[in-house]
């Protein structure tokens, strides 16, 4: 519990010429704290000096965590001129100005690797890294007032004049608690799976991030403006329009301050600050943390303790920071080194970003003695086979009945099995065997950047057909195909069956006839998209339906098809369609074009639990991967990252994950931002925990090369 001794008002600190409208914490100098006001300036206090930059009032602060170019940390502040500048503690005048936003940013708040949350009046938030917006959070319907970054990466809040908080991961609103009965103005963490948030209908509200609203508490009498929460994670103090600081302790308000003020706008904590509180027996400490919006425990106090021993194999010492207290890893030779030096970062709260590093230390200097056996050699990392097989006959995964049509009969995208061949090769097409240890011997990163697409080839002509006559035969009259039709499907097919083949060209009435043939009735089209989907791989079919005009037409079409509550047959092939059409240059560009609307649609499609489905999806965002990898383009990018990381939260099929896994190698290579975008979504979280995988071993070789 906190101190039960009183609060008294200090002093009172003139400078600015109107409200003082946001406080945070600098982490140099000692002591020292910024304000901005509605006077246009910031001000940073002790030693005693301004900062300006912008053209209308300021409105809101916060302090960005030092890192190796900014080692004494940022200040960023947003104002009614609609930009956030970004200061050092050195300048009065910003380094960088972030544009983007329509209307006052009146709310920010930093994460770890230098992310930025923002909210503004014009209803959404954004996401900032290195100068750059990365993405831009929708769906409020009033001014963003609050927002705050969560401790779990990835996971942040926005509160809102529409009287609702949001819950988003990865770009995406996962969740919308209502309860408040106006405008939320504030919130704050109390830890992992619980939050604070306070509104104008002068009420308090505590959350569990699960949607639960577990306590409402009273005591303003006017908006309430500002909350921020004690060491223990239970009492708070909280500001408001009624010129009062409140003091809450065990739920109930314990202290009332009264200030010469009209309005309390806002509470802070002073990052570094120190805090001893006894719970129960024990007396804990506390440490406020700017970079995460919380107070962290950083130790018991203790006088003596009776710890068990255990023997290690070895001990190292690791030294983190230069001139702070070095750290002790224990290793004994038959445990995961990257496991290990996974759970020496979490104990320690260092950044995953040190996960190779340290891992590559214990390889090192226990001489590179691994436990377990070898990964096998011999197999293509994409399938385990000699060549890739999408939604081909595998032992492995039980795959070899059509669940649309029963066992034994067509298969939509499936083929004959092939024969292994021997060598090293592309992973993911190569005719030849891929060799695990030859590969490691050369340390070269075979997966990725991936910069060629990936595709659906492997299909049964015969049995396509087959289906197709089947199913004409019961269709309703208005889509039964004449004899001729049916003929000419099959040509079409033959000329399509091998893109670069010396049969005739498709001719455009039979690819009109396949378009027309593809808007059969949902429950039957599904062999009509297995030979669209073969037939986008072919030059003059690529650029006749993803040509301009018709290219949009079929984008909607797909898109139609791959609505979550269709037929997973119909989803599964026309997803397998839109990799497909990568092969050509108009294809391309038709699927950048339409890549909002393509991924967003496709990540709907991630909560269905079908494997092939997944593998198709994982294949669509590692396409989209490739062709971005070398562009500047970090809005498609981040979108990228979004689908993945999210995708990579439901999807169980490691045939997926390691699709999904390539993708982002491929994103972040050679792309800083993009890097720590990533980071800042919590990917490192989910390629550490795939990176102790055994079967198939792809996987884990693929998350020890990011």
């Amino acid at each position: 519990m906190a101190s039960s001794s009183s609060y008294k008002l200090r002093c009172s600190i003139p400078g600015h010429e109107m409200d003082v409208r946001g406080l945070a914490s600098a982490v140099f100098p000692e002591g020292a704290f910024v304000s901005v006001s509605r006077d246009r300036t910031g001000r940073v206090w002790v030693p005693n000096s301004s900062i300006s930059g912008h053209t209308n009032f300021v409105s809101c602060v916060c302090v960005i965590a030092p890192s190796e170019t900014y080692p004494r940390g940022l200040i960023a502040s947003g104002g009614n001129d609609n930009n956030i500048c970004v200061f050092t503690l050195d300048q009065a005048q910003p380094v960088f100005t972030l544009t983007g936003h329509k209307n006052t940013v009146c709310t920010l708040s930093s994460g770890k690797f230098g992310t930025l949350l923002s909210g503004s009046w014009d209803t959404t938030a954004k996401v900032w890294l290195n100068e750059k917006c990365m993405m831009t959070l929708q769906g409020h319907t009033a001014a963003v007032w609050a927002v705050v970054i969560l401790p779990e990466q990835g996971l942040m809040l926005s509160g809102s004049a529409d009287k609702t908080i949001k819950l988003w991961k990865a770009g995406r609103c996962e969740k919308t608690y209502t309860g408040h009965e106006d405008c939320v103005r504030g919130l704050a963490v109390i830890s992992d799976t619980e939050f604070f948030s306070c509104s104008n209908d002068a009420s308090i509200r505590r959350w569990l991030v699960t949607g639960e609203c577990v306590q409402v508490y009273y005591s303003h009498t006017n908006y309430i403006y500002s909350i921020s929460v004690f060491p223990n994670c239970q009492d708070f103090v909280t500001t408001g329009e009624d010129r009062t600081v409140r003091i809450w302790r065990q739920g109930e308000c314990s202290q009332t301050i009264r200030l010469p003020a009209q309005s309390v706008w806002c509470c802070w904590n002073r990052d570094g600050q120190t805090r001893l509180i006894k719970e129960g027996d024990k007396v804990e400490a506390y440490q406020w943390s700017v970079n995460d919006a919380r107070w962290m425990k950083i130790g018991d106090v203790v006088g003596g303790s009776n710890a068990t021993s255990r023997e290690y194999d070895f001990v190292f010492t690791i030294d983190v920071n230069e001139g702070g207290p070095s750290m002790k890893l224990p290793y004994n030779v038959a445990e995961d080194p990257w496991l290990t030096a996974h759970n020496f970062l979490q104990k320690n709260d260092l950044s995953p970003s040190f996960l190779d590093q340290v891992a590559n230390f214990i390889i090192e200097n226990t001489k590179g003695q691994v436990v377990g056996p070898n990964p096998p050699a011999g197999g293509d990392p994409f399938t385990g086979g000699a060549r890739y097989i999408p939604g081909a006959s595998d032992e492995r995964s039980a795959f070899g009945a059509d669940p649309f049509t029963g066992s034994g009969r067509y298969i939509p995208g499936s083929g004959p099995n092939p024969i292994a061949s021997s060598g090293v090769a592309d992973p993911f097409t190569g005719g030849s065997a891929y060799s695990s240890a030859a590969l490691r011997q050369a340390s070269t990163n075979i997966y990725f950047p991936k910069t060629d697409g990936v595709t659906f080839e492997q299909a049964n002509s015969a049995q396509i057909i087959a289906k197709i006559k089947e199913l004409n035969g019961s269709a309703p009259q208005e889509y039964k195909l004449s004899q001729e039709a049916l003929e000419s499907l099959v040509r079409l097919l033959g000329s399509i069956s091998e893109p670069n083949s010396s049969e005739a060209p498709p001719t455009i009435q039979e690819i009109n006839l396949l378009w027309k043939a593809s808007h059969w009735p949902e429950d039957i089209v599904f062999p009509v998209l297995d030979i669209m989907r073969l037939a986008v791989r072919h030059p003059m079919v690529n650029e006749t339906l993803c040509g301009e005009a018709e290219g949009v037409q079929l984008c909607n079409h797909l898109l139609s098809l791959m609505s979550p509550e269709g037929r997973p047959a119909n989803q599964m092939l026309a997803l397998r369609t839109l990799c497909n059409c990568f092969m050509g240059r108009q294809g391309r560009a038709l699927l950048l074009a339409q890549r909002e609307t393509v991924l967003s649609r496709a990540a709907d499609l991630a909560g269905i639990c079908n494997k092939n489905i997944h593998i198709a999806l994982a294949t669509l965002v590692l396409n989209y991967a490739s062709c971005l990898h070398s562009q500047p383009d970090l809005e498609a990018k981040a979108q990228c990252l979004s689908v993945a990381s999210r995708a990579l939260e439901t999807v169980q099929d490691k045939e997926a994950v390691f699709r999904l896994l390539v993708a982002l190698g491929t994103i972040v290579s050679s792309d800083q931002s993009a890097r720590e975008l990533a980071r800042s979504l919590g990917v490192n979280s989910q390629i550490s925990k795939y990176s102790s995988v055994s079967d198939p071993s792809k996987v884990a070789e693929c998350c020890k090369s990011f």
